[in-house]
């Protein structure tokens, strides 16, 4: 099989390639691009698992980055077994035809205890003190220690949260070279996630995302040029691109107004009660899962959407077929946002009474995606000696909550999710040969990477 490398330039659309991005703007002139008609959702872990099984969501079973386990009656966000992956993976399928192949799994999701051959993905650190330190999972076990003991520590801190920058997005590019100079695996899949953080934060804004760009533009150029060195095909993608937004719609708080979301009080604040609601919102980006624990709510919650401005579908079970998402794991109702929209998991109406998860960066235990997470408190001029000092007693072994994440939802201007954005907002595939199509649906990238393999 011939050796093959995808590099996934999350959020990349067609409209960020020009001036600040030299190198791509030179490379993309003599091959091929092709628009990607984004999944439903349009996320990260459905877009990867839908693109290596080359199957929809209501077949690989990955409806979103999180969705509500009716059996333990509790949201569950940013899991990593590969095991919710239903199907077989591409690796997989290669090694039936030729028992040498190789994979390698830099950083795409569900990449713990599956049948690569290679992975590393984030996994911090959750002492007993509760301290979170930065780490990362990696197969086989060696190779977590003899990584970062030639790159350093993986730079957790610097992949999602106020201070993700560069830093992570190269470290998984520099283990990736890593890896395929010791082991020269078949297949390399690598994640690289720099443009999700400015484009979340800012939208397409040149003036704020150029340094941004040139940024990750190095990153690639470094990856091609090992990687043609090493006679690979290269196959360029995206999982979405990320549209401005300017409207975020408080799905939790609408449903708790009509009397269908149940809290508890822990301490000061509220916490939602997923098992004991009637109904309520797992919000992931520009789509929420609505899950009835009452079906005889289902036409109270259905009108009330209807007179939500901002939503744009609002799919019943057998609405989801035609949208390839109706699964077990799915709403029982799906919405999706316009494309100025997105979802917010806020459920609580006053501010004093959020609960203490609210300001931090946690996203295991928020009920729902929060791109906040990326902000530090603007109104606060005292929140950087704020987070300083809350560092300090962190290098002094004492407690501490790292509670500078603000509460106002309109600092977000860029999102993802609906597959109903302009075309110009659209993922993209950069291969060096026309693949004989104007556009092509998400399933189809599993075609192209196969075809590249063999």
């Amino acid at each position: 099989m011939n050796k093959t490398v995808v590099i996934d330039i999350v959020a990349l659309s067609a409209n960020l390639i020009g001036e600040h991005t030299p190198f791509l703007l030179n490379y993309v002139k003599d091959r091929h691009i092709t628009p990607i008609k984004p999944v439903l959702p349009a996320v990260t872990t459905t877009s990867q698992s839908t693109y290596i099984t080359g199957k929809w969501p209501a077949e690989n079973g990955i409806v979103g980055n999180g969705w509500y386990d009716r059996e333990d009656s509790e949201i569950k966000f940013w899991k990593q077994s590969n095991k919710l992956v239903k199907g077989e993976k591409i690796w997989e399928a290669a090694k039936k035809l030729d028992p040498k192949f190789t994979c390698a799994k830099m950083f795409w999701w569900y990449n713990m205890y599956s049948t690569a051959d290679f992975s590393v993905t984030p996994r911090p650190q959750y002492h007993a003190d509760g301290v979170k330190a930065p780490d990362c999972y990696a197969y086989p076990p060696e190779l977590r220690d003899e990584l970062q003991k030639d790159l350093g520590q993986f730079p957790l801190f610097n992949f999602w949260g106020p201070n993700a920058n560069i830093k992570s997005t190269k470290w998984i590019a520099d283990s990736s070279m890593w890896v395929d100079d010791k082991h020269n695996p078949t297949l390399t899949l690598i994640y690289l996630p720099h443009l999700d953080y400015c484009l979340q934060k800012f939208g397409p804004d040149f003036s704020k995302i150029s340094k941004e760009l040139n940024e990750i533009d190095q990153v690639v150029e470094e990856l091609v040029k090992f990687y043609e060195a090493k006679n690979a095909k290269i196959v360029l993608l995206s999982e979405y691109g990320i549209n401005p937004v300017s409207n975020p719609i408080h799905i939790n708080r609408i449903l708790r107004n009509e009397g269908l979301i149940s809290v508890r009080t822990e301490r000061w604040y509220e916490l939602l009660d997923a098992g004991a609601s009637k109904a309520f919102a797992s919000s992931d980006h520009q789509i929420a899962h609505i899950y009835l624990n009452d079906p005889t709510v289902k036409e109270q919650v259905i009108r009330v959407l209807k007179s939500t401005p901002g939503i744009d579908l609002i799919l019943d079970k057998d609405a989801q077929k035609a949208y390839h998402i109706d699964h077990e794991r799915s709403g029982d109702i799906v919405v999706v946002a316009k494309p100025d929209s997105w979802f917010t998991y806020y459920y609580w109406l006053d501010d004093a009474k959020a609960p203490d998860y609210a300001h931090l960066v946690d996203i295991h235990r928020k009920p729902g995606y929060d791109p906040v997470e990326m902000f530090m408190d603007p109104k606060n001029p005292l929140i950087k000696l704020r987070a300083g000092y809350k560092l300090a007693r962190k290098l002094l072994g004492f407690r501490y909550l790292m509670d500078v994440i603000p509460l106002d939802a309109t600092l977000v201007k860029g999102s993802h999710g609906s597959p109903n954005v302009p075309k110009e907002f659209y993922p993209i595939c950069i291969t060096d040969s026309p693949l004989g199509k104007s556009e092509m649906e998400a399933p189809e990238v599993y075609d192209v990477i196969w075809n590249h393999l063999n």
